[in-house]
């Protein structure tokens, strides 16, 4: 088992890495500007949810997901050399919905304020 503050250093620096080579090292047309928001890796190292975001629609969200799943041996090749880990964990792409479902309140608490100026209008 990896100890929380070193799961912590290692998620982290899993995600500044992936970052960094995805937007420096990578050229597949079908990312998109993408950012990744956090890693997750499992307890016992097999596995990472690699959490990212990137503008755009559904269609756009996949085709990104397609190009990362497929740079994901270049990735680990990467991870495992530059981190030198005994283990690398497999890479799962997970779209980050944090952004969307702020957006979706954003403009639910502005819709209620247009409804209640027009309220406080009417009276």
């Amino acid at each position: 088992m990896v100890r929380s503050y070193r799961k912590q250093r290692l998620n982290e620096r899993i995600k500044e890495l992936i970052g960094e080579v995805v937007l420096k090292r990578i050229k597949d047309p079908r990312i998109g500007l993408v950012t990744i928001t956090s890693v997750s890796v499992a307890p016992d190292l097999a596995t990472a949810k690699v959490y990212f975001t990137v503008m755009g629609d559904e269609s756009v969200r996949a085709e990104t997901r397609k190009g990362l799943e497929s740079a994901r041996s270049f990735l680990r090749k990467t991870l495992g050399e530059e981190l030198e880990l005994r283990q690398v964990p497999d890479l799962r792409f997970v779209y980050d919905e944090t952004l969307d479902r702020a957006m979706r309140i954003d403009e639910a608490i502005e819709g209620f304020r247009r409804d209640e100026k027009k309220t406080d209008g009417d009276e």
